[in-house]
């Protein structure tokens, strides 16, 4: 048996409470702008500024055990993701740890860094390392004030210097006593801080100039796309259509950044490209239901256009329910499963179909019925986009 989404020849009136539809999205849109004005959004590290610090194990990415060990250090927003490259070997697990810019400061404070990388370095390692360059005369000095500060501490004398291993459990500012004591014996070249797991090969940082670089790019992006969409709309139909499908996408553009707002759900650049995925699906229903308008428009020259609206919608509903729900379901799949990294994504694309497929038949044809549309492409018609713009309630 054939699954059915949609009876056969269902016919709905969508447009009997036509201004109520148009009603209760103004006022979702009004909600929307108003959260946005009033809370603002929660933007991420792409958007704060903040600083990107790059890790390398030879033990697998464990993302919550990541979070759990930055957790006590009250850094704020921390994003932890794991990169996969088919170019890295069996034992080269990485991840990047993004942290935003704290508050008062342009970028996050060397000892801030030099914490994070402790307390992710303490989770893995077995021992924390200190390598320390300096005159090879000065090297008994440091071992006896290393060790005399650190009992446990094991030191190596190396031609170029030492190198100090410090047990797990030892703490942060044990090692910071250790390595101060070093530097108080003689002049030391350089001190360098690792761990025998866990490396850190880069450490970025992204001010809020750059930051606010990428607002403005963002809402340049999203504005570009929404007004590429409005030029081919009004290139392929008529004018009235290309403007009910671009108050469609303002609809849901505003919607989604509206629901981002009231629940505080972090905004970064991923987030963008989901508004950008959703304007793409969006269009793509709704330029199906409009196709279907103008073949019926032509087919059904005496029919009243709220009539071939209705006829148009019922006509296509099963195909647009079956590509809503087949695409929620592999999207309700990914929030559940999919993890933590890409949650805020899933959560704007599963928000997007919904509100999606709600305006390309609640707002886009709604618009369309209001403004009217010329009947006969044979000739020009002066009174086009005024001769059926009333709704009955």
């Amino acid at each position: 048996m054939r699954l059915k989404l949609v009876r056969e020849n269902i016919n709905i009136d969508f447009f009997s409470k036509a201004r109520i539809w148009l009603g209760i999205s103004l006022v979702m849109m009004v909600v929307a702008l108003g959260s946005f004005l009033i809370q603002g959004l929660a933007f991420g590290i792409d958007f704060q500024g903040g600083t990107s610090i790059r890790t390398q194990s030879e033990v697998s990415v464990d993302v919550a055990a990541y979070r759990s060990a930055l957790e006590p250090l009250g850094l704020g927003d921390v994003s932890i993701a794991e990169v996969n490259d088919p170019s890295f070997d069996d034992n080269q697990h990485v991840a990047m740890v993004r942290i935003q810019a704290q508050e008062g400061d342009e970028r996050i404070a060397s000892e801030t860094i030099q914490a994070v990388q402790f307390a992710l370095g303490a989770m893995l390692s077995s021992q924390t390392l200190l390598t320390v360059e300096a005159d090879s005369s000065l090297l008994e000095v440091m071992t006896t004030a290393a060790q005399a500060e650190l009992a446990s501490a094991e030191v190596t004398v190396q031609p170029t210097g030492l190198v100090i291993a410090m047990p797990n459990g030892t703490t942060l500012d044990q090692v910071d006593g250790v390595e101060l004591a070093v530097k108080s014996a003689g002049t030391v070249v350089s001190v360098k801080r690792s761990f025998d797991n866990i490396s850190f090969p880069s450490i970025e940082s992204v001010g809020p100039k750059v930051s606010g670089e990428l607002i403005n790019t963002a809402i340049l992006a999203v504005t570009l796309a929404v007004a590429a969409i409005l030029l081919y709309i009004w290139m392929r139909f008529e004018w009235q259509f290309a403007v009910g499908a671009v108050l469609a996408l303002v609809h849901d553009v505003l919607l989604t950044i509206g629901i981002f707002s009231e629940l505080q759900i972090k905004f970064d650049l991923a987030i963008i490209a989901a508004l950008l995925t959703i304007v793409g699906y969006s269009i793509n229903d709704t330029v199906i239901v409009f196709d279907r308008v103008r073949e019926n428009l032509r087919k059904y020259k005496q029919k009243d256009l709220k009539e071939v609206l209705n006829l148009s919608i019922n006509e296509t509903l099963a195909r647009t329910l079956m590509t809503s729900v087949t695409t929620l379901l592999a999207l309700v799949s990914l929030y559940v499963l999919g993890g933590d990294v890409i949650r805020g994504f899933v959560f704007a694309m599963i928000w997007g179909v919904v509100i999606g497929t709600y305006s390309s038949i609640f707002v886009a044809s709604t618009v369309l019925l209001i403004l009217g549309v010329k009947r006969d492409w044979s000739k020009k018609d002066p009174s086009a986009g005024t001769r059926y713009a009333h709704i009955d309630n």
